[in-house]
């Protein structure tokens, strides 16, 4: 028993060790495994986080899919899935949430696609509204593709209107930075064609009354001065090259045909020029301008305007027609033409009807030379009437018009010559 005691007392000591060294042991494996599973849940909620944004980000499927980086590298033949896997490898999103989720971004992806198609059909819808507008407004590009419609607006077809732009491009200026060069031509063109007032044309371009004034009273001017040569005192070589059968009968000579014709004006308020504006034959205050129309059927000669109580007579020898004259020309006249004597001076003849005053009856041959003379005539009131299809010519021209008056005459004149003859050949 002796032996037995101290045997146990020699292996308490050692037991004792034994004891605190597995207790030591316990505690480091305690503490081991402590460590671990704060590392794994510090990364399972950084996961997490991560997961969370890019879900939000991504949308609910693809949040449903994401998959968590694990600490070791997987086998290549296992797979992951929401059924099994490992809490620190991957959080599963609950069921629930993963409907809802998926609900809502179905439903946002059909507002998106309705969404889209609206948006497409309101473009559509938009570029065709701006279409209809730039229709509605008058053009010259909406104009040009008519030749029917350019024709009725201008008097002019699209070759002459083009051939026009480039003989006035330089002396011209634009008005509104709005309107291209065509525009305001076609502005001008309206005007003189139509006879449009200001007002008028002020809407149909989406531009002020007073940029149509300045328009008129810039580029009317200058478009006088570019088409003056067109309205050409023919020599008398080539009025006889010209000359249409109708005239080679009984007219051989003939160097033109004269007429005088007055166009309305509003009434001034000084007395003055309301005396020297009236005119005796028309009964109202007019402008009277002296025209000559060659035997080819194109206006020679445009005199400046006179006041309608102006004769005839006095406006031919004082608006320097004569001079034009030369020996042996004939010139056909109306019976208010009373200048024989003028035209004896530069050695030409006056071919006017037959008066009847004093006499019963005229002879045969007076009769048969009145019927040529209006036969002839005719094509020059022909004449006369195309150059006043531009209705500014039968309007009543405003006092504030009246300085301009005489350049539009003469771009009426020339581009009345720049259409076919009415005279036969």
């Amino acid at each position: 028993m002796r032996t037995s005691s101290k045997m146990l007392v020699s292996a308490a000591p050692t037991l004792y060790q034994a004891r605190c060294h597995w207790t030591l042991v316990v505690l480091i494996l305690c503490h081991l495994c402590l460590h671990t599973q704060n590392k794994a849940r510090t990364q399972v909620q950084r996961w997490t986080g991560t997961h969370r944004k890019r879900r939000r980000e991504d949308g609910p499927s693809a949040a449903a899919n994401q998959r968590a980086p694990s600490e070791t590298p997987e086998p290549p033949e296992q797979e992951c899935s929401m059924d099994h896997c490992p809490a620190e490898e991957d959080i599963p999103v609950p069921r629930r949430e993963y409907d809802d989720l998926n609900l809502k971004y179905c439903q946002l992806q059909e507002d998106y696609v309705n969404l889209r198609q609206e948006l497409e059909t309101l473009r559509a819808e938009n570029v065709k509204l701006k279409e209809d507008l730039h229709k509605s407004t008058f053009s010259y590009t909406t104009v040009k593709c008519n030749i029917t419609q350019l024709l009725f607006l201008t008097g002019l077809t699209s070759v002459v209107f083009e051939w026009l732009i480039t003989k006035i491009m330089g002396s011209v200026e634009r008005i509104h930075n709005k309107l291209t060069v065509e525009d305001h031509l076609l502005i001008i063109l309206m005007k003189l064609r139509l006879g449009l007032c200001n007002t008028d044309l002020a809407y149909r371009f989406p531009v002020s009354k007073t940029t149509i004034s300045n328009i008129l009273r810039s580029w009317v001017p200058a478009m006088a001065f570019i088409l003056k040569p067109l309205i050409k005192w023919p020599s008398k070589g080539a009025i006889l090259k010209n000359m249409p059968k109708i005239f080679k009968r009984n007219f051989k000579r003939c160097r033109c045909i004269i007429d005088c014709t007055e166009i309305f004006k509003a009434r001034p308020s000084s007395l003055t020029a309301r005396a020297q504006t009236w005119s005796n034959y028309k009964h109202n205050n007019t402008i009277k301008y002296l025209i000559a129309i060659s035997p080819a059927g194109a206006i020679s000669f445009l005199s400046p305007g006179w006041g309608g109580r102006v004769s005839d007579k006095q406006i031919t020898n004082e608006s320097g027609f004569l001079k034009l004259l030369e020996p042996r020309d004939e010139v056909l006249a109306d019976r208010g033409f009373l200048i024989r004597d003028e035209l004896a001076a530069y050695g030409a003849t006056l071919r006017i009807p037959h008066f009847t005053k004093g006499k019963k009856q005229l002879s045969a041959q007076e009769v048969d030379t009145a019927r040529q003379l209006s036969r002839v005539r005719i094509h020059v009131e022909r004449v006369i009437g195309r150059w006043k299809n531009f209705k500014i010519l039968q309007t009543v021209i405003p006092v504030s018009q009246v300085n301009i008056l005489d350049d539009v005459v003469i771009v009426c004149g020339a581009l009345t010559n720049l259409c076919k003859s009415v005279v036969p050949k």
